[in-house]
């Protein structure tokens, strides 16, 4: 498929680059952009072929600098709802996609483009990185997941602080406080996100989409219900191929050939 605000790139180890392509407005995301990414993981879902996704921002500013401001001011009660489940439905796609998906957060990532990067299942931010929950400026809330997202990733009094008073967090502090994975210089970024990319893909695919499902359903699982999770995908591995295989190759001390099956 073809997109306007998107492009993506096709890499020959099997993953894509997903960049969010609006330099010119800090890459923010309107709703045709919202759309179009929504079509895009859909179609990495159905193609079995595609193993995993980075997602960026073209130039060197943004990430994504949030909503459309334009298309907010014209929200009422009833709309601004709708909007935010809009929004919602994206990341959820994103974030229970049974491929890993790396933000590699370029340069500033406000608003929903926080939102967005912490749908994604690992994030890796340049130095130049900035995260915010800037909404109550706006007077309204973080509409596409930030409330909930920001508070299981940095906990409830520091998801407080930083919703409430919309400042900004450095690439730093993020790595500190569990909101980044790893902080690199600009020019490394990318080639950061597609080394740790390719060392996921090295690894036996099955394991990989069940490790994602048990790490997904934990965040709303009790203890006792993500542990019965987890035996149920181990279960689910232990009859595959490439366990065989991965267990046969350690044993013969050689690389293993998994086949996903």
């Amino acid at each position: 498929m073809s997109y306007e605000t998107i492009s993506i790139e096709r890499k020959p180890e099997g993953y894509v680059v997903l960049t969010l392509n609006r330099p010119d407005k800090l890459n923010a995301l309107n709703i045709q952009l919202l759309d179009e990414l929504r079509e895009a993981i859909a179609e990495v879902s159905r193609d079995e072929s595609i193993r995993g996704v980075i997602i960026t921002g073209a130039g060197e500013k943004a990430f994504a600098a949030g909503a459309d401001i334009a298309e907010l001011n014209r929200l009422d009660g009833s709309t601004g709802r709708e909007y935010s489940e809009r929004g919602q439905r994206v990341f959820s796609m994103i974030e229970q996609l049974d491929r890993p998906v790396i933000a590699a957060v370029n340069g500033f990532a406000l608003g929903g483009g926080c939102e967005l990067a912490m749908a994604c299942h690992i994030r890796l931010a340049s130095e130049k990185a900035r995260f915010g929950q800037p909404e109550v400026n706006l007077g309204i809330i973080p509409g596409f997941g930030g409330t909930q997202r920001l508070t299981r990733l940095v906990g409830p009094a520091r998801s407080a602080e930083y919703n409430l008073t919309g400042d900004m967090i450095d690439a730093a502090t993020a790595d500190r406080i569990g909101l980044a994975n790893h902080v690199y210089p600009p020019d490394q970024l990318m080639a950061k996100a597609e080394e740790m990319m390719l060392k996921i893909l090295a690894k036996g695919p099955l394991a990989v989409r069940k490790t994602l499902e048990a790490v997904v359903a934990s965040v709303d699982a009790t203890i006792d219900d993500g542990l019965a999770i987890e035996a149920e995908k181990f279960g689910e591995c232990c009859g595959t191929e490439d366990f065989k295989e991965g267990t046969l190759a350690f044993l013969e001390k050689r690389p293993a050939g998994f086949t996903g099956r």
